[in-house]
């Protein structure tokens, strides 16, 4: 079995309105082939209609929460896309207020209408000024031909968020993400590809990309599809990544060798790591 997937380069932009972001979504979509069974966007991929609010300038990073009052409409754009288009769409992340508050949570949209979340569980120290709290689940999705898991930005760098997506069943890991530097993109980039190798899945890495004034940090490095170093695929696990100017890119992924890797590949990660799980103990001698 094969699974298509694209992975959207999104770009921060300066943006009047709802509309202005709602035309660079299609512009984006348009490089989108429909025969993709999963698209992804990445983290905060509203950010630009920050600068929609006329006292832009003046805002402060605990203003970011003003993100939530495009939610309604966010998630109406892309429920519409996922119908039209017959997709799953992961569109990155925005951010939700539920009692009190504030998430940073990305939303699934299937063609049947159906909505689907997972809010960040780890907040990285450099976003503690968003005022965002933290999401306490860590679940899997069995929605298209594939079962998945979603880890957004820092949640790469936890080894373990990732093993259980993999015990829950996961053969694609998603991650979204929003990095401030070129170290912290190399950080997401290299744990990305750390977590396809040592659980034997496919990383879908997708940074939010540009650079504005005021209160927004400068988004980061270039889209890559991932997998395991082994023989099944290229030497440095690299399946496909964007370059400097790209929107889109798109590859399909062969299931049949995921799953032949995990029996009889060079490094058979997943099941040595089950095969010697007694030593991990801590404070075992």
């Amino acid at each position: 079995m094969e699974v298509t997937v694209s992975c959207c380069q999104f770009e921060i932009k300066k943006l009047n309105s709802f509309s202005a972001f709602e035309k660079q979504v299609s512009d984006t979509f348009e490089q989108v082939p429909l025969t993709s069974d999963y698209v992804l966007f990445p983290e905060l991929t509203t950010l630009g209609l920050l600068t929609s609010f006329d006292h832009f300038s003046t805002l402060a990073l605990k203003d970011y929460r003003k993100l939530t009052d495009f939610l309604d409409d966010y998630k109406k754009l892309f429920s519409s896309l996922a119908s039209e288009r017959q997709q799953i769409i992961i569109a990155g992340s925005t951010l939700e207020e539920e009692a009190g508050e504030i998430y940073n949570t990305c939303f699934i949209f299937e063609p049947d209408g159906s909505i689907h979340r997972h809010r960040k569980t780890h907040i990285f120290p450099g976003e503690a000024e968003w005022d965002t709290a933290e999401g306490d689940a860590l679940e899997v999705f069995e929605i298209g031909p594939v079962t998945f898991g979603i880890a957004i930005c820092y949640e790469i760098e936890i080894p373990e968020i990732n093993s259980i997506y993999q015990q829950k069943g996961a053969d694609i890991i998603f991650c979204p993400s929003y990095t401030f530097t070129p170290h912290g993109f190399w950080r997401v980039r290299h744990c990305a590809q750390a977590r396809a190798i040592e659980n034997q899945v496919y990383v879908i890495h997708c940074p939010t990309k540009g650079n504005r004034d005021g209160i927004i940090y400068p988004g980061h490095g270039n889209a890559s599809i991932l997998s395991p170093c082994d023989l099944n695929w290229e030497a440095n696990g690299v399946v496909v990544e964007a370059k400097e100017n790209t929107k889109v890119i798109t590859a399909s992924l062969s299931m049949d060798a995921l799953y032949d890797n995990r029996q009889d590949g060079a490094a058979t990660t997943v099941k040595d790591r089950q095969r010697r799980k007694e030593l991990y103990t801590i404070g075992k001698v």
